[in-house]
């Protein structure tokens, strides 16, 4: 088997570089709780890159504008239709913010507008390692309460032939997870386990 790498999706629009200590922090991890082999270090990969389809997983986040240029639009489209596997996490944790109107807008023109959907409680996606009973955890950055549907008890992901291309949470997951690992002894519960479920969805499915 590959050791696993985590690779960070560079886009030339908006903000790409979030949360510079989540990957360090979900391969700890992967190493802590599975038996996958990991490279240590993330890798940056220019969207517009072929290097992107040498991996399985792919990682994207931001807070500002999603705008692809047509070579970043074709090759997101060819590397999930082909298999591959993105996780996209607005950084905003706000449905209605900048990052999260762009990203859906770009789903629809590649996809089409009813692709990108909210997925069942019940998905493969929360019992592929852990088991989250509930869906998806949530995070301490969400804005619970204000206005409609700011609770984010779900997520959203476009399915290629049954199974995940396009994973999207408005949960701020990176924000969460950005904290070097060895502060995660503190926790009462580890936080990153639905990062490992994330990769060994991906890995696996």
């Amino acid at each position: 088997m590959q050791p696993f790498t985590f690779v960070r999706l560079q886009y030339r629009s908006g903000n790409w570089d979030t949360d510079p200590r989540m990957p360090s922090n979900l391969l700890h991890s992967l190493i802590e709780y599975t038996t996958v082999p990991v490279n240590e270090q993330e890798k940056v990969v220019p969207l517009e890159s072929p290097e992107l389809f040498n991996y399985p997983f792919a990682y994207m986040s931001g807070h500002k504008l999603v705008q692809f240029n047509q070579k970043e639009r074709r090759n997101f489209e060819s590397y999930v239709r082909n298999g591959g596997f993105v996780f996209v996490d607005d950084c905003n944790h706000d449905i209605d913010g900048l990052f999260a109107r762009s990203f859906e807008e770009q789903m629809w023109q590649i996809f089409g507008q009813h692709a990108l959907k909210k997925i069942p409680n019940s998905h493969k996606l929360y019992r592929s390692f852990f088991t989250f009973d509930e869906g998806p955890p949530t995070t301490s950055f969400e804005l619970n309460g204000w206005g409609d549907d700011l609770v984010h008890d779900y997520l959203k992901a476009i399915e290629i032939n049954g199974r995940i291309g396009v994973l999207y949470s408005n949960k701020d997951y990176g924000c969460e997870w950005d904290y070097d690992f060895r502060n995660k002894r503190w926790l009462a519960e580890d936080n990153t386990k639905f990062g490992v479920n994330i990769i060994l969805y991906a890995l696996t499915s």
